[in-house]
């Protein structure tokens, strides 16, 4: 079940109204019920690897926790960690690995073929395969207790708002509020409904009108180049960050309306000033499991400068391999990687460089130029990210070189659909502006109730009118 679809539309308000009217002690039935019947919607044959990841991290949580043997508790860890990742391997990279191993094979004439089987990519198997394992490796570090009430930790693992596409929760913060008892509260259900509609506009007004023209300049490379190329990758952008923020936005405003509070997975990424800080402000949920599963594991920076660069370099080629079975995603992690590798080695040097050039002294200037080099250095990886392959990305990254006139007068011809495109990302830029230096949150917060009322009317107006009503999926549903 999609949520910009008419089928949620229609099963969310239902959730929210049974959620109120039933007494607390069964509201984690209900909640259960809606989430499995959410993800069956899909494709009901897989909730079983719902079912088996939630059994078999129960029970090694609580055998991890009453176990002081030491290689009992490694042998149970282990268990997790091979029923988790085994099942992410076999659905969502074998046939890559395969598929690698048999070119590998062609080059030295090798024959012999790996079998290619081709299985359907589990929705939101890389999220729930996360989450749940963070809970197990917490437990195992004595950093968590287990749940013992088998239904609310099987919620945990699948509670409906970010089943599919995070925020990836960690078990402290989202178990406890299953315990917890929310009322009906208008002030907290309005803010719910207003973080919601802010997402349906990110995903259905902005990202979904970008595709429309960035699917055709990357799915069609040799056929672009110049500007059409600059503008595609400037959109998709843009368009990534609208549907990925836009999905948790959605996520958690539903949680919010009923009383949950997930953690924030964007803070205005494009505002960052550097590489470091954009990953500090993107897809947070994400960037903050790394740390503290791979790259904290691996000695983080604890250990000699070049094993530091490694484990930095590492963390993120695993990061970009976690988000789908191409070399794409795997070169851009390696992108990020060298990245922040080369800002920590070069910075000694600029930091002397602009004191000697006294850029300081202008800071805001300063502040410009750098969020201006770090969007550039996320634009150029994201090529990576959107080509069908290397090779694509390759020839669109050289075709941003090559100027074509007649194909910038063809591409100015449908005007209409690139101004409202370019005005709506102005809009995003605007608001996140207002939000990031004014505090435009609050500021609304303060508004006599017939304004706010007003405000999401003018909001809800504008997405009937520029909404894109074709149901796309999210872009992260395929990771």
């Amino acid at each position: 079940m999609l949520f910009n679809s008419f089928e949620f539309l229609v099963f969310f308000p239902i959730v929210v109204a049974l959620y109120f009217a039933i007494p607390h002690r069964f509201r984690w039935i209900l909640l259960l019920v809606a989430s499995y019947y959410f993800y069956m919607c899909w494709n009901y044959k897989f909730i079983v690897l719902i079912v088996i990841s939630t059994v078999v991290d129960y029970v090694s949580g609580i055998l991890l926790h009453r176990s002081e043997n030491r290689r009992v508790r490694k042998l149970l860890l282990l268990a997790s960690l091979t029923t988790n990742l085994g099942l992410l391997f076999f659905f969502k990279y074998f046939d890559f690995f395969g598929d690698t191993i048999n070119a590998l094979f062609d080059k030295f004439n090798i024959f012999y073929n790996v079998p290619a089987y081709d299985f359907l990519l589990p929705v939101g198997i890389s999220f729930y395969t996360f989450q749940t394992l963070s809970y197990t490796i917490d437990i195992y570090k004595r950093k968590q207790t287990p749940e013992y009430h088998f239904g609310r930790f099987a919620l945990f693992v699948s509670f409906f708002p970010q089943l599919v596409a995070g925020p990836i929760e960690r078990s402290v913060n989202l178990l406890p509020q299953f315990r917890q008892k929310f009322e009906f509260d208008y002030e907290r259900i309005k803010y719910g409904i207003l973080l919601m509609g802010w997402g349906f506009f990110k995903k259905i007004v902005i990202a979904d009108r970008l595709a429309e023209y960035v699917n055709v300049v990357y799915n069609n490379p040799v056929d672009f180049a110049g500007l059409p190329n600059i503008i595609a990758t400037f959109f998709f952008s843009f368009q990534i960050y609208c549907d990925f923020s836009g999905y948790s936005d959605i996520a958690i405003g539903a949680a919010i309306i009923m009383g949950f509070r997930l953690m924030t997975n964007f803070r205005r990424p494009y505002f960052a000033q550097n590489i470091r800080e954009f990953w500090q402000r993107w897809h947070i949920s994400l960037s903050t499991w790394f740390r503290d599963y791979v790259y904290i594991s691996l000695g983080g920076n604890r250990v000699v400068k070049w094993r530091w660069y490694y484990n930095l370099f590492i963390t993120f080629v695993v990061s970009g391999l976690w988000h789908g079975a191409n070399w794409t995603f795997i070169c851009w992690g390696a992108i990020h990687g060298f990245y922040l590798v080369f800002a920590i080695w070069t910075f000694k040097f600029r930091e002397s460089m602009n004191n000697r050039l006294r850029i300081n002294k202008y800071p805001g200037l300063f502040k410009l130029s750098q969020i201006l080099v770090t969007f550039s250095l996320v634009y150029i990886s994201w090529i990576f990210f959107r080509a069908n392959s290397v090779g694509e990305a390759l020839i669109i990254l050289k075709n941003h070189f090559i100027f074509d006139g007649e194909q910038t007068v063809n591409l100015f011809r449908n005007r209409a659909d690139l101004l409202i495109s370019f005005i709506s990302i102005a809009v995003l830029i605007t608001i996140d502006f207002l939000e990031e230096g004014f505090n435009l949150t609050a500021r609304l917060n303060k508004l006599p109730k017939v304004y706010k009322w007003a405000l999401l009317a003018f909001f809800t107006a504008i997405i009937f009118v520029f909404a894109v009503w074709n149901e796309t999926d999210f872009l992260y549903f395929q990771f």
